[in-house]
């Protein structure tokens, strides 16, 4: 059986940076340093002339590899310079791969550096940095946003484009205000700058895209009113740039598009509003780390790339605007095309995963994918698999819902199980690796997870639930149980239990409220009152009126029917709540009030708080944290789910 302890053997791959001409990929690689309770980063370069690779950096904190379009010079960022663990700034670094071993610091940034990209001719490069920080005393707080779930406080903060020279260390800035710049782009021929900037302090959600000319000094709107957290892709002839954003036409159950923009007439084009899906990768996974990849990649054929998250898989796409075609580049059952980039000879260097391997390092060209790396080698060796299969069902109003199950390679009679939700909800489930299904299924349980509505995967309708939080997302999740039980007969349907976090916690606090069918709940970095959700939270004000629909001030009484705190009368289920103490996503509020009001009403209940982890503790927080998490949901599942016997066998 699978221990916590085993993540410790667990390499993450990440930024799959293929240079121009598709001789080299650049990669980091992830390791856990058990003794300092932390993650190590360094910097491998893999060299498809001779298939072979190495790591070119020594760590612990190198990220974003960035190599120039001549592949002479290899820029990243990294905190290796940093005075204590708790520093915020990072530095840009440089490595010359012909004459040097040892790379130097250009610039070091106090608020961090977020981007970075070399100019065509390799001479500067344009960065994205952090300016103002938060006092260390009192804080004087007289402007929006206060705080952001795994930054902290960032009233007084912004972020700016410069362009720096990597010979000086000196830079000029582009921008200038209390303003967020998203992300940037250097056209190819090198006189401009493409890029998004959110202006609004209030609703940072509302975008713009920019043109800044570097001859001419001038810098022009081409699009505003956007939502977009994504970079822009010049077309080899800079006649385009390619984005990806929606105007919230179904809030913020819009799907993602990817839109042409003219750079003289600013007529754009929708290209992907055909597809009616979300051209993003919104699989669930616990097995990630930070990457620099874009979204979108053009190759010298006039082929845009990009991802579609389509029914549990990620597979990789493109459209040619000359053609006015789609190609079907990669994708198939069961593998997930997790991250990529694509040289500008077509050669694409990207990450796949499956249910049953976290990511490695692929090359896909000629038709034909071939797997580079095996990091992961030793850490499956250790390991018990689960097996998965997918089922797919009508639902009672005759919606066609996936879902999946995952159990043990010798089930005996009847098992124990959970239902497990993902958050959101606008998320999905799919062939995608997670480690912490596999963990509880070596320790004797089945997990069956699936895409009720408001997931993504589908069309806009399908996913499409404000207003409706709690009806048919809720059905679709008790009709997946339903079905599970009857087209496998070996899970007990006395011993099922449920968990989830975050709109997947939101969803088993509302499960606990309204039905008892549940023997035990593991809710995490939970939504139990809309109410305080919506003014404690970075995202609640704009979130909980999109989404819920309802103001505190305004309609209250809108918020509390759809909060699960109004139905704790109901509850019986022995519950679980795990939580960050720095998760401003859904703020610790929310479990102190799902926690005393269970223990009022008598439920068995238990709370376990994390210091210094946010909304993401389960992808990415310390270590040992990360492995304390795993015990006390397997603890937690085995006291109500599993026979006194069997519990001791376990």
């Amino acid at each position: 059986m699978n221990k916590p302890e085993d993540l410790a053997h667990l390499k993450i791959v990440s930024s799959p940076i293929i240079t121009v001409n598709g001789d080299k990929i650049f990669f980091t690689l992830t390791s856990i340093n058990m003794d300092k309770d932390r993650y190590e980063t360094n910097i491998w370069l893999y060299d498809l002339s001779t298939n072979n690779y190495a790591p070119i950096t020594k760590g612990p904190t190198d990220q974003s590899p960035e190599p120039d379009r001549r592949g002479e010079k290899l820029a990243f960022i990294s905190r290796r310079d940093a005075e204590s663990e708790n520093d915020r700034g990072n530095g840009i670094y440089i490595l010359d791969l012909k004459y040097s071993r040892e790379p130097r610091l250009v610039a070091w940034f106090k608020g961090g550096v977020r981007r970075i990209e070399w100019s065509p001719d390799g001479k500067y490069l344009l960065a994205i940095i952090n300016e103002g920080e938060p006092e260390e005393d009192v804080k004087h707080i007289d402007d929006m946003p206060v705080w952001f779930n795994g930054v902290g406080f960032v009233y007084n903060m912004s972020s700016h484009l410069i362009i720096l020279d990597p010979d000086s260390g000196e830079y000029e800035k582009i921008t200038s205000g209390k303003i967020f710049v998203r992300s940037a782009s250097w056209s190819n021929n090198g006189r401009y700058i493409a890029y998004t900037l959110s202006k609004d302090r209030v609703n940072p959600y509302l975008s713009e895209l920019h043109i800044y000319d570097l001859v001419e000094k001038k810098d022009r709107v081409l699009l505003e009113n956007i939502t977009t957290y994504f970079t822009p892709a010049w077309s080899p002839d800079d006649k385009y740039v390619a984005l990806i954003f929606h105007r919230r036409e179904r809030g913020f159950s819009t799907h993602y598009k990817v839109y042409l923009i003219n750079t003289d007439t600013g007529e754009e084009k929708c290209i992907t509003c055909s597809l009616d899906r979300n051209v993003l990768n919104t699989l669930n996974s616990d097995v990630r780390a930070r990457s620099n990849t874009r979204e979108l990649y053009w190759d010298r054929n006039y082929n845009l790339y990009f991802l579609v998250s389509e029914k549990g898989i990620t597979h990789l796409m493109a459209y040619n605007p000359l053609s006015d075609q789609f190609i079907e580049v990669y994708g198939r059952e069961g593998f997930v095309v997790d991250d990529y980039s694509v040289s500008f000879n077509g050669r694409i260097a990207l990450l796949g995963m499956t249910p049953y391997e976290p990511r490695e390092l692929y090359l896909y060209e000629n038709n034909s994918l071939r797997k580079l790396s095996f990091f992961n080698k030793f850490y499956l060796s250790r390991i018990e698999l689960g097996k998965v299969e997918k089922f797919v069902f009508k639902a009672s109003d005759g919606a066609e819902i996936d879902a999946w199950i995952m159990y043990p390679s010798k089930t005996g009679d009847k098992i124990p199980w959970i239902l497990y939700i993902h958050g959101g909800p606008k998320t999905s489930y799919g062939w995608s690796f997670i480690e912490e299904l596999h963990y509880l299924v070596s320790n004797g349980y089945a997990i069956v997870y699936g895409n009720p509505r408001g997931s993504d995967g589908y069309s806009e309708e399908f996913a499409d639930i404000r207003g409706h939080y709690g009806e048919r997302d809720y059905q679709d999740l008790l009709e997946i149980v339903d079905e599970a039980l009857k087209r496998y007969n070996f899970l007990d349907p006395e011993r099922i239990g449920v968990a989830g976090g975050s709109y997947g916690g939101f969803m088993t606090n509302w499960i606990i409220t309204h039905t008892n069918r549940f023997k035990a709940a593991v809710t995490q970095r939970s939504i139990s009152d809309w109410i305080s959700m919506y003014g404690t939270t970075d995202i609640g004000h704009y979130f909980v009126e999109d989404q819920i629909r309802c103001t505190p001030w305004r309609n209250p009484e809108t918020c509390l029917e759809k909060s699960p705190i109004k139905y704790i009368e109901n509850a019986e289920t022995p519950t679980l709540i795990i939580h960050s103490q720095e998760d401003y996503r859904c703020w610790l509020d929310q479990a102190l009030m799902l926690y005393k009001a269970l223990k009022l009403k008598g439920v068995d209940t238990k709370l376990v708080i994390f210091p210094g982890e946010n909304h993401d503790l389960s992808r990415s927080g310390k270590p040992k944290h990360r492995m304390e998490r795993l015990k006390e949901i397997k603890e937690w599942f085995d006291k109500y789910l599993k026979k006194k016997c069997e519990a001791k066998n376990y």
